[in-house]
């Protein structure tokens, strides 16, 4: 005969044979990004759905649309309605500093994905490195133009991943004596930072190379350029399929710096049921970029 005890015990462990574990599905996830107008930010955000799914746990996506306000008003709503983990991608890396604080009085952890917070440290930080791929995309201008020439850059200058891949681009320029960097302007969307490059041009009609922090802005300059007679040569960054597809149609596109926002929008989720469930993460988990040009797309 079963002992009655003994049975519902075994039936309950086997239920729950992770008890004492934080499921999965008990968690809940508040994410603030910075847009969904970028098609980055469309395959982090969908990455980010497909990875809590697979998780079980619950994730709720607000859109700050590059709006402080929104963002700390975002954040204020999953504080309010005591979310276990939430990731921000910060609108202002300096003025996302209070958001983030009021979080962690809550007793909230908070992760960055892609833009860093400044000021403030935060459970986890995941990101491309970009002050690596600066390093790239100046290496390979000094390459595209011979070792010489000039160039401007189109900049988000409150925004620190991109402060870290201008950053980049002027260190590898450093090594390259023959170029130098005769502009840097602001851009942030596609229009502006078209206005931006003709600015440029008009300002310095002997500008041999741009650099764009985005993809809009890469995209944006080489209309500028060919509109000036299609001699300035564009590098990007971020390698959506419109980027990559205009490198490999425009020869004076000359490559983009490739991020992998799938990668990072899952690391994104699967860090934050790690950090519910009280596991240890590392503090910085950064992504590799890659290089897109023509010839390595052959």
């Amino acid at each position: 005969m079963k002992h009655p005890v003994l049975t519902t015990a075994l039936v309950a462990a086997a239920l729950c044979g992770t008890c004492g574990i934080a499921q999965a599905n008990d968690v809940t996830i508040g994410a603030s990004l910075l847009t969904q107008q970028h098609p980055f930010y469309v395959a982090l955000a969908d990455a980010m759905k497909q990875e809590a799914a697979k998780d079980h746990a619950t994730l709720d996506i607000a859109i700050a649309n590059q709006d402080l306000s929104k963002q700390i008003a975002d954040v204020q709503d999953f504080v309010t309605r005591k979310v276990n983990v939430i990731v921000l991608s910060p609108v202002d890396s300096k003025g996302v500093k209070a958001a983030v604080m009021a979080a962690e009085n809550a007793g909230i952890p908070v992760i960055t994905v892609d833009i860093g917070a400044q000021g403030v440290e935060v459970a986890s930080h995941i990101a491309t490195d970009n002050y690596a791929g600066g390093i790239m995309a100046g290496q390979l201008m000094c390459k595209v133009l011979g070792g010489k020439g000039k160039v401007g850059i189109i900049d988000y200058p409150t925004v620190q991943s991109v402060i870290d891949r201008v950053s980049g681009f002027k260190k590898a320029l450093g090594g390259c004596p023959g170029v130098q960097v005769v502009a840097v302007q602001p851009g942030i969307t596609r229009a502006e930072a078209l206005s931006t490059a003709q600015n440029m041009l008009q300002a310095h009609p002997d500008l041999d190379g741009i650099f764009g922090f985005g993809d809009d802005a890469a995209l944006a300059a080489a209309v500028a350029g060919k509109s000036a007679g299609n001699h300035v040569k564009v590098i990007g960054f971020d390698g959506m399929p419109e980027a990559r597809a205009a490198v490999d149609k425009n020869p004076n596109f000359v490559g983009v710096i490739r991020q992998y926002p799938e990668k990072m929008g899952a690391i994104a989720v699967d860090t934050a049921v790690k950090i519910a469930d009280k596991q240890s993460v590392a503090r910085d988990i950064p992504v590799p970029p890659g290089v897109y040009t023509r010839e390595a797309a052959k």
